[in-house]
């Protein structure tokens, strides 16, 4: 199985770092721009495509996708981390990165990176045993795809608060 993780396009927000977390926010002009891109080079075939329904993600997913055979299916799993009060702060705000390493505590009003790795770990577990010899890409956004690289590499805590992937940047793993 060949999985392809793909970050979505960016988004007035992410150009204005901002933490985007459960905010409905849609593509801006460079992030259609970005997945148009990547849909012109696109790294090899692909069977299946799950996608988070988020505007971005769906967004991108779509575009990646046009003149391809495939449906798309979206999954809640995807869904971008919950950072409760911290929605729409800036990703420099102190407090906001205190709590960012703080992994089995929820963010006031939101979730846990454990939270997360639960949803996320049991949709690759479901994956990778449905459908074990096909080329599989996942949209989805930024702390999923941190959660979902802590599956195949371990990282440090460290590593872990470090960790980004830049928009429509795909990942491959190998299972």
């Amino acid at each position: 199985m060949k999985l392809l993780v793909v970050r979505h396009g960016e988004t007035d927000w992410n150009n204005n770092n901002l933490v985007l977390g459960r905010n409905d926010v849609p593509l801006n002009e460079t992030g259609i721009g970005q997945a148009q891109k990547l849909r012109d080079n696109f790294p090899g075939e692909i069977d299946r495509v799950f996608a988070s329904p988020l505007k971005r993600a769906a967004m991108t997913a779509s575009i990646v996708c046009e003149g391809k055979d495939i449906d798309i299916q979206y999954d809640n799993r995807l869904i971008e981390m919950d950072f409760g009060t911290y929605e729409g702060k800036d990703r420099g705000d102190q407090e906001y990165n205190k709590k960012k390493k703080e992994y089995f505590i929820k963010y006031p009003e939101g979730e846990s990176y454990l939270m997360v790795a639960q949803r996320v770990y049991n949709f690759l577990d479901e994956i990778i045993e449905k459908y074990p010899n096909e080329n599989i890409m996942l949209v989805t956004h930024n702390g999923i795809c941190r959660v979902l690289d802590t599956y195949f590499n371990g990282l440090t805590n460290e590593e872990f608060s470090k960790y980004g992937v830049n928009n429509c940047e795909v990942i491959e793993y190998f299972i």
